[in-house]
């Protein structure tokens, strides 16, 4: 009998403007919420986002990712509002960005509520949202066996430390990239601070590293991968999201999480995100199945050994 585990995923569902030395993509949609589902649908059919749209969000664009086997019951509509924007302009090193709007818009007023079918949901994935949102999700939930993975971000360290550090001693997994891990933990050191971040409550950390790959560390064990080597990228928006999506997509059909398979998740979220900035906006996933992802992890493998 396969494995489907429910995964909850709480993100930005949104529009995206993204300007690159490439060329820019126009008003497309993005957001955490959507880049995690679509990374996720690839291993699962039984995934639910929670988020909240404004009434210029097209209704095409939900039911595409309702074609994926996402359900958006819970992606609440204000008619009225207008959707969460991001407009932004990333350098030649395609790292360092420059953020040129933000219009939180319906966002603003985002009060998450689980519907009954999946407040039993066993890997709960918390994007990128302020903490207090992250942690009524937790509180809804009434899976006390559920998996937490969360995702989160340097603006919260400096404006809501307090809030942010009680959702981080919550969770199983926390994944953050390795100058937030830095400043989140004072150390100098992605080790040390992985260590020191062990301490606040997670049982597992990964510390992302760019196009340096990424570091697991647990309480007994320590794994590196390096990221998959392209020939150019078009647009790193979404890249972390796509990672943490990959890996509660493959958890999901697993039927432990230890970490051998935490192992085999990060292959799989460092795949989905090399083929989410090959393209602008969502399109890298849009059209990505199991079968093109399966055949870049034979390359990806062959340059491991």
């Amino acid at each position: 009998m396969k494995i489907m585990k429910k995964v909850l995923i709480t993100g930005t569902v949104a529009f995206d403007d993204i300007e690159t030395p490439n060329g820019n993509s126009g008003k497309v949609i993005g957001g955490a919420g959507t880049y995690i589902g679509l990374a996720s649908s690839l291993f699962t059919q039984n995934s639910a986002i929670v988020s909240i749209v404004g009434e210029d969000f097209p209704n095409d664009e939900i039911a595409f990712l309702n074609s994926r086997g996402i359900n958006t019951q819970m992606v609440e509509r204000v008619m009225g509002g207008k959707t969460f924007y991001w407009k932004g302009r990333y350098h030649d090193n395609m790292i360092s960005r420059d953020t040129l709007a933000t219009e939180l818009n319906v966002l603003e007023k985002f009060k998450p509520s689980i519907n009954s079918e999946f407040s039993s949901s066993e890997i709960i994935l918390l994007g990128n949202l302020h903490p207090t949102v992250q942690k009524s999700v937790i509180n809804q939930s009434k899976n006390p066996n559920n998996f937490l993975i969360m995702d989160t971000m340097n603006f919260w360290m400096e404006n809501a430390l307090e809030e942010l550090i009680l959702v981080i001693e919550q969770v199983n997994l926390l994944v953050i990239n390795d100058e937030e891990a830095l400043q989140l933990t004072s150390e100098k050191n992605i080790f040390k601070a992985a260590h020191k971040i062990l301490e606040m409550g997670p049982t597992s950390v990964i510390i992302k590293k760019g196009e340096h790959g990424s570091v697991y560390v647990d309480e007994n064990n320590k794994y590196i991968i390096p990221a998959f080597p392209l020939k150019s990228i078009v647009d790193p928006t979404g890249a972390g999201d796509s990672y943490a999506g990959g890996i509660a997509g493959y958890l999901s059909i697993k039927k432990n999480i230890g970490f051998e398979e935490i192992k085999k998740a990060m292959l799989y979220g460092t795949l989905t995100a090399s083929f989410c900035v090959e393209r602008f906006g969502v399109e890298g996933l849009k059209n990505l199945n199991l079968e093109t992802l399966n055949k870049r992890l034979k390359i990806f493998k062959s340059y491991l050994t």
